[in-house]
């Protein structure tokens, strides 16, 4: 499994089998975005919550590649009046996919969309447990700290955990040390920060304060073999 970090809270799995899963894909105005929505492939694209710069370019991707969405339910129904493919879910469900098992865990966030010119809630945020190739991710989307990320931590090793630290609109560097610690992945790496001011963060002093070399600084773009 190949696994790479796109600014914000946008990764991009490639898995051993050759499908590429996309998380969170907001490109089109984030600066720190190297991907093109024009180019980029997709198999599948999950979604954490519908936050305009976590939904980003998905309905522009979808309908160029033919990937199937998967996001809660109110989500994927939203998708779906658009003619696109789609899989709700909900907290605590799984469910095997041809590219991998995706458990959908909870994150403490809002989730709305601006739907015909009206800010309109679509479900509960999440966050998501994907495994494949023998390994498994945490992406915690956007969320503060609580305290049953021991439970996440607890259903399965986890090789890779993706934690926001930006602060503000979610936990910030402290918070995401004691996520981290609860979680007991093997690596962990800081996104959701620098996209804009408010959310400035310095990501290597968040990962020197995490045991031995758990804590991973990616690159945009930067490719993590596992």
């Amino acid at each position: 499994m190949k696994i790479s970090w796109h600014g914000q809270s946008c990764v991009q799995v490639l898995t051993n089998t050759g499908y590429t899963i996309l998380i969170d894909p907001f490109i089109t105005g984030n600066a720190k975005s190297d991907l093109n929505p024009e180019t980029v492939a997709a198999d599948a694209i999950i979604i954490t919550h519908a936050h305009a710069d976590h939904i980003g370019d998905t309905e522009a991707i979808a309908r160029r590649t033919g990937a199937l969405i998967v996001a809660n339910v109110e989500i994927a129904d939203f998708f779906k009046t658009k003619d696109l493919k789609t899989h709700g879910m909900q907290m605590g469900g799984k469910h095997s996919f041809d590219f991998g098992e995706i458990k959908m865990t909870p994150a403490i966030h809002g989730s709305s969309y601006e739907i015909d010119g009206k800010e309109t809630t679509l479900g509960l945020a999440a966050g998501i447990i994907f495994h494949a190739d023998g390994k498994t991710l945490y992406h915690a989307g956007d969320t503060a700290l609580f305290s049953d990320m021991q439970l996440i931590g607890a259903y399965r090793p986890l090789d890779i955990a993706f934690l926001p630290i930006g602060d503000n609109f979610t936990m910030g560097p402290e918070d995401a040390t004691i996520a981290a610690s609860y979680l007991n992945a093997e690596t962990v790496v800081p996104i959701h920060y620098n996209t804009f001011p408010l959310i400035e963060q310095d990501p290597q002093s968040f990962c020197q304060g995490l045991p031995g070399n758990q804590g991973k600084a990616l690159e945009i773009g930067e490719v993590l073999e596992l």
